[in-house]
């Protein structure tokens, strides 16, 4: 009876220990969602309403309504940023997927040395983007230069560069998705294509790919993120050259992604431009935020249960 009683208090005082820290884990919570507001929530909701205004400092704002964003959607230089990103996005979407894929599929048959290839291909992302920038720039120009040309004088030398240089960059993170999305494929469900008799290609589209999908999700949702959203690489490599004339007699980058448009609008030599850099901002937040929601609502309908 001694010892029931002396367990029954033990437990009433590790009960009476643990209330207050039940009551209290909200101070635990507090340093998270305070640095969430400051340097999300508020700069957030600030930049959305200076959108609205006109400023050269958030000080000194002036509410001006929608004139903003009529401004931004009459620019051409940023709907040519527009159509260039897109068309970015789409091919670097592909390739980057692909060849990532490709790689994976290959160092998961058991060939010799698979580690050391998988550290090799996802080596390069651990560089950073600037730095990668003016490698490449270099390398590029090193070439071009026997021809009498460079990659800032002609815009499909600055495209396809960017699409090297993401593809060097990206393509082994990827695969190192693909890899635990194929290593995690049950090798029961592999074993039974065997021995029905189904041959490697018909693996690959009937078994391989569909219990691929969530990893065909989270890469297509990165690649496409990562394109539209690109600065540093783009400034870097080309900083938007060549430049052409536009009807309005404004200077058009033939290389300038929306990140670096927005950028050049908020810096550049106006700043009274700077309400309608922030009006661009806040329409790329939503194209990227509604095409992301599109792309992961369309990817993951198409994964299967396992």
């Amino acid at each position: 009876m001694k010892k029931r009683r002396a367990s029954d208090g033990a437990a009433v005082n590790s009960e009476l220990l643990r209330r207050p820290i039940r009551n209290c884990f909200w101070l635990f919570l507090l340093p998270t969602a305070a640095a969430f507001f400051i340097g999300f929530v508020y700069p957030f909701f600030k930049g959305f309403y200076l959108s609205f205004c006109k400023f050269t400092t958030t000080s000194d704002a002036t509410f001006i309504g929608i004139r903003n964003y009529f401004s931004a959607f009459k620019d051409a230089t940023f709907l040519h940023a527009f159509w260039y990103t897109a068309l970015y996005a789409l091919v670097s979407l592909l390739l980057i997927n692909l060849f990532a894929f490709i790689i994976a599929y290959f160092l998961t048959q058991g060939i010799r040395g698979s580690n050391v290839f998988r550290t090799v291909f996802f080596m390069p992302n651990l560089i950073g983007g600037i730095v990668l920038g003016y490698i490449w720039s270099m390398i590029f120009n090193g070439i071009l230069s026997q021809y009498g040309t460079s990659i800032l004088m002609e815009t499909k030398y600055g495209f396809w560069g960017l699409i090297i240089l993401m593809c060097w960059q990206q393509i082994g993170y990827m695969m190192i998705i693909y890899i635990a999305g194929l290593q995690s494929i049950p090798e029961d469900m592999m074993e039974a294509a065997k021995i029905d008799g189904a041959s490697k290609w018909h693996t690959l589209i009937h078994v391989t790919i569909p219990n691929l999908m969530p990893s065909i999700t989270i890469c297509t949702f990165l690649t496409l993120t990562n394109g539209f959203k690109l600065f540093d690489q783009n400034i870097a490599l080309t900083a938007g050259q060549p430049f052409i004339w536009a009807e309005d007699g404004s200077v058009i980058k033939t290389t300038e992604m929306l990140a670096l448009n927005i950028f050049n609008t908020f810096y550049g030599e106006s700043t009274g431009a700077r309400g309608v850099a922030q009006a661009k901002a806040v329409i790329f937040f939503i194209l990227v935020a509604g095409i992301s929601i599109a792309q992961l609502r369309a990817t993951k309908s198409k994964e299967v249960q396992q």
